[in-house]
């Protein structure tokens, strides 16, 4: 069964990283989960999670790209690496570190749409371990007892330190771990990450409000709370929602 690719963009330059996850959105079916601006955030970040692909920066502040995909080396599980740089010279070192390919900025769209292409084509060889198919179901904690539900019941999931609240129309559960982890081990076509915070059940959105610089918050099917679409994510919003 082919799933879709996840990745994350590693990248100090707003306008570079805006850029970049509006060439994937268009060129590609790669979800981006997330964004970070530093590279030791980055390495703190696959300590305890994994991605598909990375796509990287190589000037990047506290630990730069090429060290950073030197430690990544090391893990278990690697993510293909993308480098994404403004300077020719590190391109061989970049290779040598068995980089995927190597994209020079400014970018080029017809470069990064080839690159994209060729990427997804690698998915017909075998599924990876950790995008296997989500269960139906999910458990979770509430007064001390343990409920099992259903992933179509989930209106929306929200970020709580170390642990994740699952929102549902009559009922607020726990999840034990962080809601990338949630993401990563539930993660389905109708779920989206529409913040760093939250993540919507695509199916259960009822109303949806035009906010500041071309964001949004939505409401969802028998709830009150307005949760936010970020910025970085109002794009792939806009494409998942047909608006």
């Amino acid at each position: 069964m082919n799933m879709t690719l996840r990745a994350i963009i590693a990248e100090d330059e707003f306008p570079a990283q805006e850029e970049l996850q509006y060439l994937i959105d268009t060129y590609s079916s790669i979800k981006v989960t997330d964004c970070f601006d530093d590279g030791l955030d980055v390495l703190k970040y696959f300590q305890e999670h994994t991605t598909d692909v990375l796509f990287l920066d190589i000037n990047l502040p506290s630990l730069d790209g090429m060290m950073l995909a030197g430690s990544l080396a090391k893990f278990k599980h690697k993510p293909i690496i993308v480098f994404t740089t403004a300077y020719k010279e590190h391109a061989a070192k970049a290779f040598e570190l068995e980089a995927f390919d190597y994209i020079l900025k400014p970018y080029s769209e017809e470069r990064v749409a080839a690159m994209l292409k060729k990427l997804e084509s690698q998915r017909t060889q075998a599924e990876r371990t950790e995008t296997a198919e989500a269960p139906a179901r999910l458990n979770v904690w509430k007064d001390e007892k343990i409920y099992v539900i259903n992933l179509k019941d989930i209106a929306y999931a929200e970020a709580d330190e170390k642990q994740t609240n699952v929102h549902t129309k009559d009922e607020v559960y726990t999840y034990p771990g962080s809601i990338s982890t949630f993401e990563q081990q539930f993660l389905t076509d109708t779920f989206f990450r529409c913040h760093r915070s939250y993540i919507v059940n695509t199916e259960k959105i009822h109303e949806i409000l035009p906010w500041f610089h071309n964001t949004y918050l939505v409401k969802m099917k028998g709830l009150n709370e307005q949760i936010p679409v970020s910025r970085s994510k109002a794009k792939s919003f806009r494409q998942i929602m047909r608006l």
